[in-house]
């Protein structure tokens, strides 16, 4: 059954919908006469919404998450519900009586709409918990530094709506965690008795209990949620993996089982599905409008020297499945050793005028939006290397393998901060690597929107590209 709030949502959202279809109207046409809804569009887009957004998690409690995570979901579900009814709006033969400046007015106005109103929601919920309203009672079991730090975080962002009520200490050895909370929060009572701890959380009307403990505590695990199983209270176990997690940890299920992800892909499947679509959707975009340029590059490479216009040569791609990435050629054609591959360096003489122009200006890069159509790579992730470099780095670099944790891609963190070109020192790609690994564990549609602006502002010409 939907919630009166998130059913208020819903139709907040078919509002907003009507209402950038309307605005963008009025900024699209300038005679009254002429401004025009095409409500069988509208209409479309609308009902995909209701039907595409809770898919998203658009209407989730967002309580504690990333606020960029939330405007990130909610771009990319406008995005693909906007798509799926312009698609629909083509195959009935439609689309040839909407302007198409209205549609992209529409989709903006509404996009920012949405976006808008989801942060003056937080923004005001943020200063009703502030005055201590709409908080939820937190209990926390746990011990040492990975249980204070939780509470730390707690009590540190009240805007998220949580407040810790009481902690129970399991600290066997070591400094006990009441002495570690209380130097920060006096008020939070501590036990050290599980049935006192547990009559305390009744008594309080307490409704979280987040088990802040590592994997060796299954017994305290066991005994609490015996313990409070039959209480309306919800028990979450908050695992302290950072000695053995490669990043950070999901639940998943596996033939009806849990399992916990200690080192595997750090997306989560609707997140992979997610990036996909986007992927395909901008790739798709991007070269229709970049076509143009394409064939005036064809043409000047092969005007310019003799060879084919593509470069082709084998790549690792998602779990280091080999593909072939595609690249405007910018050398001469020559012959490497068996097993050996030269990296270009400065003032190459393999590299012809229009080559070093296309690697100044990234150029080079575009056919890659072929490999990302065709499901090889992804707009934003680690790039990926030859063959021959993963050989080697694999067994220098620590955490080298683990970048084909996902699709490689045209762009990523390491690139827009710098770290591109020759990596004729071990330490440069021990830095690239540390940054590719810190985008796989931070991954969000919104950092990906960051980098692909990034790329565009300041990561085409660069001084390590050559």
């Amino acid at each position: 059954m939907i919630k009166p709030e998130a059913l208020a949502a819903r139709l907040v959202d078919v509002v907003l919908v009507v209402s950038g279809a309307a605005i963008a109207s009025q900024i699209r046409f300038d005679d009254i006469g002429q401004r025009n809804i095409y409500y069988a569009f509208v209409a479309f887009s609308a009902a995909f919404a209701l039907a595409l957004f809770p898919a998203f998690g658009v209407y989730q409690s967002w309580r504690g998450r990333s606020k960029m995570g939330l405007i990130g979901q909610v771009s990319l579900a406008w995005l693909t519900v906007q798509t799926c009814a312009l698609v629909l709006m083509f195959t009935l033969h439609r689309s040839d009586f909407v302007s198409r400046l209205w549609f992209a007015y529409w989709t903006g106005t509404t996009g920012a709409l949405m976006i808008v109103s989801r942060v003056l929601v937080h923004r005001v919920l943020a200063r009703v918990r502030h005055a201590g309203m709409n908080l939820r009672q937190v209990a926390v079991v746990g011990r040492g530094a990975h249980a204070a730090q939780l509470v730390r975080k707690i009590d540190g962002c009240t805007a998220a709506g949580f407040r810790t009520a009481a902690v129970l200490d399991v600290a066997h050895d070591g400094p006990p965690l009441s002495g570690v909370i209380n130097g920060v929060m006096p008020a939070v009572p501590a036990f050290d008795d599980l049935h006192a701890f547990a009559d305390y959380i009744r008594a309080q009307d307490v409704h979280e209990l987040w088990l802040a403990l590592p994997l060796s505590e299954e017994h305290t695990i066991h005994a609490c949620v015996k313990e409070l199983r039959d209480d309306l209270v919800n028990i979450r176990f908050m695992p302290d993996l950072r000695s053995v997690a490669m990043f950070e940890s999901t639940m998943i299920d596996l033939l009806g089982v849990p399992a916990i992800n200690l080192v595997a892909s750090p997306l989560s499947q609707t997140s992979q599905l997610q990036k996909e679509m986007f992927d395909r959707l901008f790739a798709a975009v991007a070269l229709l409008s970049l076509a143009p340029l394409l064939v005036a590059i064809a043409i000047a490479i092969k005007l310019s020297s003799r060879g084919p216009v593509l470069f082709k040569q084998k790549r690792k791609g998602a779990d280091g499945r080999v593909f072939t990435i595609y690249k405007f050629r910018s050398m001469r054609p020559h012959i490497e050793k068996a097993g050996a591959l030269s990296q270009a360096t400065r003032h190459d003489a393999r590299i012809t005028r229009v080559g070093a122009f296309l690697r100044r200006t990234s150029l080079d890069e575009l056919p890659q939006f072929f490999n990302v159509l065709r499901g090889d790579m992804s707009v934003v992730g680690p790039r990926p290397h030859a063959l021959e470099h993963d050989d080697l780095y694999q067994k220098v670099v620590a955490g080298y393998i683990q970048r084909y944790r996902i699709k490689p891609g045209i762009t990523g963190w390491a690139q827009i901060n710098g770290f591109r070109g020759e990596t004729d020192r071990i330490e440069k790609m021990e830095r690239r690597v540390e940054h590719d690994l810190y985008y796989l564990g931070n991954w969000s549609f919104g950092l990906d929107m960051r980098i692909i602006a990034a790329t565009i502002v300041k990561g085409l010409v660069n001084n390590n590209a050559y």
